[in-house]
């Protein structure tokens, strides 16, 4: 019942942010923020709303990772003294990569040794992608903080996929990670857009470089092998628990690279893309969802069970309020089996984003049930009834 990660066409309906939008707003409309500021937040969210629009014309029309054209189709136009030279050397390329593609499935399936393949561009604060490609894989360290930054981080989600979960790169089949730098002028976001991330600057005053933070990177990065698996839709509670899927992981990769057990992480997400001066306060807890900040951006308004589910029509349906209800069930288990995050629960929740019963409309309840299922399979009555505990403490099943 395992989705291998390598087909999924990833056609989530918007794209996937960090800082959610009535945040923006909140700045944008704050008179107690700098006129700068305001302006930086209100061009943040203009911007967010066209990169939703193009990624809607990008995902219409995707490409499934799985060959749509069989191979034996392929090996008739190659073979054929009818087809003109051009169009049997056409075939014979597109076998030979189809061949490549299909060795690396083997090889990740295997548990071979696997290597991320990075390009990080700089868009020099332009809305051009991905830019100007300024650091390759194995390419030295440049004079940019922030490219530098974005290549670590993803060095580190990439191992941490690929160890713990034995996963190649976020389609499963060593998708190269491309990452896009120094987007427009005080961009206020990090994002996945479908293809790849892309990270902004912040203005300085409420945001600064996205990329200084281990957590947003893999944040995004998750966004990227949601789409590949389960392919949840990014709105109402589909969306929220994709939003969740990618602060849990960022959460367990953090804990995971620091060598961190459950109670010794700090559960928060975002802090380190918060100015000097703002230091202290983060973006969302997973402890305490609800609590993160209440200063100069306003109270965080996530919640932690169902009984104060947000409808609304902003968002997305409320992604970034709602997701706070997966992730309490999420910390909760990991609290509850004690140990590294990333050994049980962490297990258990990959599990279940990569079964083929997860579908772009499932549920919190639907994606509950397949976590007790696994859970029960993988380590038995103790681990199952922690995690059905979990879930009924912030009022899912």
């Amino acid at each position: 019942m395992e989705r291998d990660g390598t087909s999924g066409s990833g056609q989530c309906n918007s794209m996937c942010s960090f800082i959610p939008p009535y945040l923006l707003k909140a700045i944008a409309d704050s008179p107690e923020a700098p006129q700068s500021a305001r302006e930086g937040a209100a061009r943040t969210q203009s911007i967010d709303i066209n990169i939703r629009s193009d990624r809607q014309v990008l995902l219409e029309g995707a490409t499934p990772g799985a060959g749509i054209i069989p191979p034996y189709i392929t090996e008739a136009i190659a073979e054929s003294e009818a087809t003109e030279p051009q169009v049997r050397e056409s075939a014979q390329q597109t076998l030979q990569q189809d061949r490549e593609i299909r060795r690396e499935r083997a090889e990740a399936a295997a548990g071979a040794v696997v290597y991320p393949t990075r390009q990080i561009f700089d868009c020099r604060e332009t809305d051009s992608l991905p830019g100007s490609l300024v650091r390759p894989e194995n390419g030295p360290r440049v004079r940019d903080r922030a490219v530098n930054n974005a290549y670590d981080g993803l060095g580190i989600a990439f191992n941490f996929f690929a160890t713990v979960f034995g996963r190649n790169s976020i389609d499963n089949a060593s998708l190269t990670l491309v990452c896009s730098m120094h987007y427009l002028h005080d961009y206020n976001n990090a994002l996945w857009n479908g293809r790849q991330m892309i990270f902004g600057d912040g203005d300085g005053k409420y945001f600064d470089y996205f990329s200084d933070s281990l957590d947003v990177i893999v944040h995004e990065l998750t966004h990227g092998v949601t789409q590949y698996t389960a392919n949840l839709e990014y709105k109402d509670q589909p969306g929220a628990l994709n939003e969740s899927i990618s602060d849990v992981f960022a959460c367990m990769a953090e804990q995971w690279h620091f060598g961190q057990t459950s109670a010794q992480g700090d559960w928060i997400l975002g802090q380190h893309i918060l100015p000097v001066a703002r230091k202290g306060a983060a973006l969302r807890s997973l402890r305490a969802p609800g609590t993160a900040y209440n200063d100069y951006l306003g109270k965080d308004p996530q919640i932690s069970h169902m009984r104060d589910y947000v409808t609304t029509d902003k968002d997305n349906g409320g992604v970034h309020y709602n997701s706070g209800i997966p992730n309490h069930a999420f910390y909760l288990t990991a609290i509850g089996l004690g140990g590294h995050s990333w050994e049980r629960t962490g297990q258990i929740w990959y599990k279940s984003l990569t079964d083929r019963r997860v579908k772009s409309k499932s549920t919190f309840k639907e994606f509950a049930e397949f976590t007790l299922d696994h859970a029960q399979n993988m380590f038995g009555n103790l681990v199952s009834n922690i995690v059905k505990s979990s879930w009924e403490s912030v009022g899912v099943l």
